[in-house]
């Protein structure tokens, strides 16, 4: 894991890959090259996991000195590929991953892309055709941000790198900005909530020719469809027996490393069944196995008797951290500083606790188990649209079934399910006149300001993600599984979780999304993911005999929750009505101030149910604060 910077025809120093020391404490490195589009530039900083010795610096430069690499990531097989490799007579002179990259694409070229299990951003200068060349994982877990500016193109890891070139601005993107406000979303597009800087998505490749006067404009290419995968009938057995199976081989390669490993541990199926699996696996003769976790006082969002279970049965030596209220807005500034935008709640706060103990006990590599909701629809969220797929199948007895499961496993009351079902089958129209009027009357219209209500008119954040990708607004459970995990909430949570990790110079792995493990989970049907009230029916299956049986038949879902209620309403409320304001004041007009101030009241006061959006408008405002955003 390390920190990139590249550019071509811009005047740069190395300031630019020194903001993000953080990323990479082990090694630094600075190159310059010309080019008749004017000076290049290619920056690192590492982070080193594999081949911890000098011989994987960067730039990393091919014997001829035509090819120049710098790396952000890890490939997981390339053991089998240097193999593979060798095997066509290629000579290694270091045991890095970062060379075996840079043997693949000399010799396959952007082919190599789909051969690479892993996560991946890197830069490659062709200093003979004078062409830089950047790829970003299938589902982005390593970010790659540009900005096309009139002097020239440049990348970096991080968005602060990109921040006052020549010809740039800080000015806030007012699309971006509704989204975030309105829905919770981030990273669904290629935009960023500043104006001018994108970022590539997960899937794309990107050329940038320099072989005239000025830079030519990127070429931006898709190397990764994102569609269905095709699967062929699997009964539930055989399908549990897969998953299991691909499940291993993925935290088998995760083990990869030449430095201590660990695992983040919430108490939940995923992350439980990657510890479980960790422990079975690794040899005795290796460091123990460390897990961190996060838990509350308050016992409607802790989790710790089911991290206790696990801990029992692996032997982990577990390290138990305790978020406190008063460390919220402490810490918030210089997170806000490290994920480079707004984000969606507090509990982005206690994950950046969890990988700041990791730090503290000597764990450099932390496994965690992001990807498995939306592979197998495991958030409740996914239940609306199932119940509306079966009512428009006309599988009655089925969605009768469903919903008294529900009620029982779950406390849903018959009402709320049936409200959430109208209007999933409403017309789009409808639902649009419903969100309208919701927000007008029982959020006090905190949204029509001048600024973004036209917007506000605009598809929802989900729709603009799927579209972005080429997809169609989801309608099912495949569906709604596919643009969950390539265009909407799992490229946000994969976005808090990689500067969260990387601002303690910690390397989070996620083995769920190894590609041959994700492709099958996006396959399966629905009869393998939702069956009545269960959520991931596959995962539970596949790990029954390997989980303790508290977590594998748990049927509650918290999703890394804190308890954002009662600290916003109780220790922060005065920190939380001055972030209001702040908000207000530094992104004046962006927001209807009086609904605004009403509708946070409600929330406060007990009228109303707090949910993230309080915490959004506040990290906005600490957002534009920080980074000094402009409206215009």
């Amino acid at each position: 894991m390390c920190g990139l910077f590249a550019s071509v025809g811009l005047p740069v120093t190395p300031e630019r890959i020194d903001m993000v020391a953080h990323r990479g404490p082990d090694g630094r490195g600075w190159q310059e090259y010309q080019s008749p589009a004017g000076p290049v530039a290619l920056g690192h900083r590492r982070l080193a996991i594999i081949d911890v010795s000098d011989a994987g610096l960067q730039p990393m430069a091919d014997a001829s000195g035509r090819y120049h690499l710098v790396f952000n990531g890890e490939i997981y097989n390339y053991i089998e590929l240097r193999e593979e490799l060798r095997a066509r007579g290629e000579v290694f002179v270091s045991e890095s991953d970062s060379e075996v990259l840079l043997r693949c694409y000399m010799l396959w070229g952007a082919d190599c892309l789909p051969r690479l299990r892993g996560m991946f951003a890197f830069l490659i200068w062709d200093d003979r055709d004078k062409v830089l060349f950047a790829a970003r994982d299938r589902y982005g877990i390593k970010p790659l941000y540009l900005a096309a500016l009139p002097g020239g193109v440049a990348f970096a890891s991080e968005i602060k790198q990109l921040l006052d070139l020549p010809g740039g601005v800080r000015r806030i993107n007012l699309a971006r900005a509704h989204d975030f406000l309105s829905g919770g979303m981030s990273d669904h597009t290629a935009e960023t909530l500043f104006q001018g800087i994108r970022q590539l998505r997960g899937g794309e490749c990107c050329t940038v020719p320099a072989r005239g006067p000025g830079a030519s404009e990127p070429r931006i290419m898709r190397w990764h469809t994102v569609a269905m995968p095709v699967l062929g009938e699997i009964d539930e057995r055989a399908a549990a027996e897969r998953f299991r199976d691909l499940l291993a081989d993925s935290v088998r390669l995760h083990l990869r490393a030449d430095v201590p490993v660990g695992s983040c541990l919430s108490g939940g199926l995923d992350s439980s069944s990657i510890v479980c699996l960790m422990a079975a696996m690794l040899p005795p003769d290796a460091p123990g196995l460390h897990t961190v976790s996060a838990c509350y006082a308050e016992k409607a969002v802790d989790e710790k008797p089911f991290m206790d279970t696990v801990v029992a049965k692996t032997g982990a030596q577990a390290h138990f951290i305790f978020p406190r209220a008063e460390d919220v807005f402490q810490r918030a500034s210089d997170i806000t500083w490290h994920q480079d935008e707004p984000f969606g709640s507090t509990s982005i706060f206690a994950q950046w606790c969890v990988f700041e103990a990791a730090r503290a006990a000597g764990v450099k590599v932390m496994l965690d188990g992001q990807g498995a909701d939306e592979l197998l629809a495991g958030y409740h969220s996914f239940f609306p649209i199932y119940l509306a797929e079966l009512a428009r199948s006309a599988r009655l007895l089925t969605l009768a079934q469903t919903i008294g499961a529900r009620h029982e496993m779950h406390g849903q009351g018959y009402g709320g399910q049936l409200l959430r079902l109208a209007f999933s089958l409403a017309p789009d129209r409808i639902k649009g006149l419903a969100r309208r009027t919701h927000r007008g009357q029982v959020q006090h219209g905190w949204l029509s300001s001048q600024a973004l209500a036209e917007l506000d008119r605009q598809p929802t954040a989900l729709e603009t993600a799927a579209a972005s990708l080429g997809l169609a607004p989801p309608r099912d459970i495949a569906s709604l599984c596919l643009v969950m995990a390539h265009a909407s909430n799992l490229p946000m949570l994969l976005h808090w979780e990689d500067r969260n990790s990387m601002a303690h110079g910690i390397e989070a792995r996620v083995p769920f999304l190894d590609p041959p493990l994700a492709d099958f989970a996006l396959a399966l049907g629905n009869r393998h993911k939702l069956v009545g009230a269960d959520t991931k029916r596959v995962l539970r299956r596949a790990m029954a005999d390997i989980l303790p049986r508290e977590v594998s038949e748990r049927r509650d879902k918290l999703g890394f929750a804190t308890p954002e209620a009662v600290w916003l309403r109780g220790p922060l409320r005065g920190l939380v009505e001055d972030g209001v304001e702040r908000t207000l004041k530094v992104l004046p007009g962006l927001l209807d101030a009086a609904g605004t101030r009403r509708f946070a009241a409600d929330m406060l006061d007990g009228r109303a149910p707090v949910d993230f959006t309080l915490w959004r408008i506040v990290s906005l405002g600490l957002w534009a604060e920080r980074f000094q955003v402009s409206q215009g």
